[in-house]
């Protein structure tokens, strides 16, 4: 592909370079340039890809496109957006593959992971063929790509779109983190439906204030031709009235809302309720607990149904769910008691999950949790009271401390549990934590391991070392 098609739809300033190249790949990382790539020059959370404009050209980068009006000149597209640049020249090099697929994305604070893959059964269930992208996993049809964040950037992202088109894929359903918003990773895609799920406080080392997180989500909606909203949340409200597109909302208490959760039921392990639209009535059931499963299955269930699948088949769907990789996920332990991994990491998330088994648990809850190092510290002692008012046992230690001083993290924890109690554990060593909560487990305890989840590594000073709650779980038992 020439470089003027590459280009197509990028608002440039200057070019010193010959348009009529044949490029043979669109990199932001010079590590991946190869001859004939075009290097764009992005400015990251805590790089600058500037600074590496001469390694890309050492590698054989045809052109560099760049917003930096003081970077090299010699082959240099200067542009008034380097981030938008990547996003439509990754879009136009790999022949613009969403305009085959309807591309769903979900935003939210919590629930995104559980809420694309009920949509993806959902959509499973009427024959269509799905890509998935998000935290725990990206899949074409049932093969499964390791990720690494919840959203690729750009260029990783059309090129994945265009491996979904090529094998078939009518739907994409993805996870649209606010980073991914904010920093024009999903530019110029088009969603057939956007949904939101909830706002909690999340990423405010980045976003640094709740109404600029809640500005960033809502971007989705710019880009979308229905917008799915959460009616009982207030962001979701205020989306509501401002969103440029036809809105579909859903609730579990107000009958304004299009799509309402009547006489919901919550069991030990499920949840049921009847859904209530125009000339629409179900029951919905589905084998994950929990009140904010209710949500989850409301949220997908409008986006399906928005789709125009069948309420049979929404109800089919969701009941066949048997559960999502580190949200709500019960370890097998054969014991007398329960050990749950959830990927709880926000005050909300926290919340939610020990509400959910405090509600069912025939002992106690213990909870075993931290924080993650280098992120929104004032989330912390929030986290802190959290579990103290919820859990009967609470055992502090360290989660992904990243580049800061696990101790230190627990420290900011703590201050929240003794607003509530001063009876509590600290466990730096993640491992020897559940170990100990194990230790003290009795029948119809439930032990929650938050904030892991589905990942199997912990990050110490930008390295992930390999972890495994589950492996951690077993090797208790083989002792």
């Amino acid at each position: 592909m020439k470089l003027r098609e590459i280009l197509n739809g990028i608002e440039i300033i200057s070019a010193d370079v010959d348009l009529d190249i044949e490029v043979c790949g669109v990199e932001c990382d010079s590590r991946k340039v190869s001859s004939g790539s075009v290097f764009v020059a992005i400015r990251g959370y805590e790089t600058d890809g500037n600074k590496f404009i001469k390694s890309a050209l050492e590698n054989g980068a045809c052109a560099v496109i760049t917003d930096k009006k003081s970077a090299m000149a010699k082959g240099r597209i200067l542009v008034k957006d380097a981030r938008r640049s990547l996003a439509v020249a990754a879009k136009n090099f790999y022949g613009n593959p969403t305009r085959d697929m309807k591309v769903i994305g979900v935003t939210g604070t919590n629930g995104k992971t559980t809420v694309t893959y009920l949509i993806k059964r959902g959509l499973e269930q009427t024959g269509a063929v799905c890509g998935l992208i998000g935290t725990n996993q990206n899949m074409i049809g049932s093969e499964i790509i390791e990720t690494e964040r919840t959203t690729p950037e750009s260029n990783e992202l059309w090129k994945l779109f265009a491996k979904m088109r090529d094998a078939g894929c009518t739907h994409v359903i993805m996870e649209v983190s606010s980073h991914s918003l904010e920093l024009s990773r999903v530019y110029g895609i088009e969603y057939e439906v956007g949904a939101f799920t909830n706002l909690t406080q999340d990423h405010l080392d980045f976003h640094k204030t709740m109404d600029k997180y809640e500005a960033a989500k809502a971007k989705l909606f710019e880009q979308s031709k229905i917008a799915v909203i959460n009616y009982d949340d207030e962001a979701g409200k205020r989306m509501i009235r401002s969103c440029p597109v036809k809105t579909v909302s859903f609730s579990t208490k107000d009958n304004m809302a299009d799509y309402v959760a009547k006489n919901i039921r919550t069991k030990a392990a499920s949840v049921e309720f009847e859904l209530v639209g125009i000339a629409t009535i179900g029951r919905i059931e589905m084998n994950i607990p929990g009140k904010f499963s209710v949500y989850n299955a409301l949220c997908a269930s409008s986006v399906l149904l928005s789709l125009g699948i069948s309420l049979p088949d929404v109800m089919n769907a969701l009941k066949s769910i048997e559960g999502v990789k580190g949200r709500a996920e019960v370890v097998p332990t054969d014991t007398d008691y329960t050990v749950m991994i959830d990927y709880a990491h926000s005050p909300d998330g926290l919340e939610n999950i020990l509400k959910t088994v405090k509600e069912i648990a025939e002992g106690r809850v213990i909870a075993v949790f931290g924080c993650g190092g280098d992120r929104d510290a004032t989330k912390r002692p929030k986290m802190g009271k959290i579990a103290a008012e919820y859990a009967d046992v609470v055992v502090v230690t360290s989660d992904n401390p990243r580049t800061e001083e696990p101790e230190a993290i627990i420290e900011d924890i703590l201050p929240g549990i003794r607003e509530v109690t001063d009876s509590f554990e600290c466990v730096v060593d993640r491992r020897a934590a559940i170990f100990r909560a194990l230790d003290i487990a009795q029948k119809g305890d439930i032990v929650v391991l938050a904030g892991k989840g589905h990942e199997t590594y912990q990050e110490i000073n930008h390295i992930k070392h390999h972890m495994d709650e589950r492996e951690i779980v077993a090797e208790y038992f083989s002792k």
